[in-house]
């Protein structure tokens, strides 16, 4: 693993042992958020809930490529999985929990079914496979009609049980955080699990982690299954909160956004993971704020975008090889050890 994308993924992983989170700090980021969630102001709160969504992906994208090293440049694919999922169940009378429930497994269920092939692939090749993955769902969506076409799914009820829906923002913001902290969990205790540790010495080596009993096959597609369910539990809840969803709503420049916030924040780290997701995303809304002044030209905020992730990714690579969460740790512990 000392050159190419192999490489480069071994210089941007996060330490594995800082990986984990503890309760109180899961439990105080839930009441954190809960607080958030009832407190803000409602211009602000689709943010938020779109800050959520993107975190719950982003620890699924942390997980696969800093344990398995595993590069999913489709990760939005998944995302799209969960909210069509959502959002076919819901307008033909299903119950709409049924269909937030079906989201994240029907997303893992076709994890497990291409990445038995794509899996065999590795570096560049298997991440060109995702785009590619990508790309052909989005072209199959587009073209089928019970999925809505390239006109997309329309009327998608919002989120409830029988006749309780939810009406405002505030509602989907609780539930968006709240998932996210069940993500967070998942994570969280599979890490600290005897597969956990598997997958540790996974990203360090295959071939040590085969010579010490890892199954190596059946940990990367795991890995790969449980990153597509969190997408697809994310990508139920947008469906529900937007009401609408088309080919045009997952492009490729989203699953680039995830990798962006993954190895901003760290790879390797939940707590990169949330950090990524949080600075991606107000810097996104900050760009599009910008790209949309007046005067601006229509193309101005996807050329912001496109422009601060090359920046941001050249910028992690060169002076926070680990991401933003472990240089963090690294300085205040050097100022600890230099205090004492």
């Amino acid at each position: 693993m000392s050159g190419g994308l192999p490489g480069l993924l071994a210089r941007l992983r996060g330490q594995g042992e800082e990986a984990g989170i503890r309760l109180p700090h899961l439990a105080g980021l839930f009441v954190l958020t809960m607080v958030l969630s009832a407190t803000l102001g409602e211009g602000r709160l689709s943010v938020f809930i779109l800050l959520g969504l993107a975190a719950m992906v982003t620890v699924g994208v942390s997980l696969l490529m800093g344990y398995a090293g595993q590069v999913s440049l489709g990760q939005a694919a998944f995302y799209a999985i969960g909210g069509y999922t959502a959002g076919l169940t819901s307008v033909h009378g299903m119950p709409r929990l049924l269909g937030l429930a079906a989201a994240p497994l029907v997303a893992a269920a076709f994890a497990v079914v291409i990445g038995i092939p794509l899996l065999r692939l590795r570096g560049h090749h298997l991440a060109f496979a995702t785009l590619a993955t990508q790309l052909i769902l989005l072209s199959l969506a587009g073209e089928l009609g019970f999925l809505g076409g390239s006109i997309g799914l329309q009327g998608i009820p919002r989120l409830g049980a029988g006749s309780a829906e939810l009406e405002s923002d505030r509602g989907y913001a609780f539930i968006t955080w709240a998932a996210v902290a069940v993500v967070v969990l998942i994570a969280r205790n599979v890490i600290e699990s005897r597969q956990g540790r598997g997958l540790r010495a996974l990203a360090t080596s295959e071939v040590a982690a085969e010579s010490a009993g890892v199954a190596v096959g059946r940990a990367k597609l795991a890995v790969f299954a449980l990153s597509a369910a969190f997408a697809g539990l994310a990508g139920g809840i947008y469906a529900y909160y937007v009401g609408y969803i088309a080919p045009g709503s997952f492009p490729v420049l989203l699953s680039i956004e995830y990798v962006v916030m993954a190895v901003v924040g760290g790879l390797g780290t939940i707590w990169g993971a949330l950090a990524g997701a949080t600075a991606i995303t107000l810097l996104v809304q900050l760009l599009n704020n910008v790209g949309t002044m007046e005067g601006m030209p229509s193309y101005a905020p996807s050329v912001l975008s496109y422009a601060v992730y090359s920046v941001l990714l050249i910028a992690a690579v060169l002076f926070m090889p680990g991401g933003l969460v472990p240089a963090v740790r690294a300085r205040l512990s050097s100022r600890a050890s230099g205090a004492a």
